[in-house]
């Protein structure tokens, strides 16, 4: 499982415990069965503990809590991210810096071809 996965799960578990894996799996857009080996994962590592409960229709359901692990986890795993996205828009604003300047120079030179033809 990936870190963009994991950390997903981890704030989806931390917002809303009593989610199903069913909502889990529509939520991330991946298969029950990803989601399923997911949970197995952070719960196998300690980042999570599960609870049986009943819920109002009668059937069995879980609760997933964060352990202190998973809290930190969590954060490390958000702030990695925030800097991976912070990086990406600073490299996409040179891009676009770049690409105004280059649009800029080529009007000039459209412009100094326009008034030469026309002397």
């Amino acid at each position: 499982m990936d870190d963009t996965i994991r950390r997903k799960i981890l704030n989806l578990l931390h917002q809303n415990p009593e989610i199903s894996q069913r909502e889990l799996a529509e939520k991330l857009g991946i298969s029950l069965g990803k989601v399923n080996y997911c949970l197995k994962s952070v719960i196998q590592k300690g980042w999570v503990k599960v609870n049986n409960f009943r819920n109002s229709q009668n059937k069995t359901a879980y609760s997933y809590i964060l352990t202190p692990g998973g809290i930190e986890l969590k954060a490390r795993l958000t702030i990695d991210y925030i800097r991976i996205k912070m990086q990406e828009y600073e490299d996409i604003k040179k891009e676009l810096e770049e690409l105004v300047e280059d649009a800029k120079n080529q009007q000039i030179e459209i412009d100094e071809l326009i008034e030469f033809e026309s002397v």
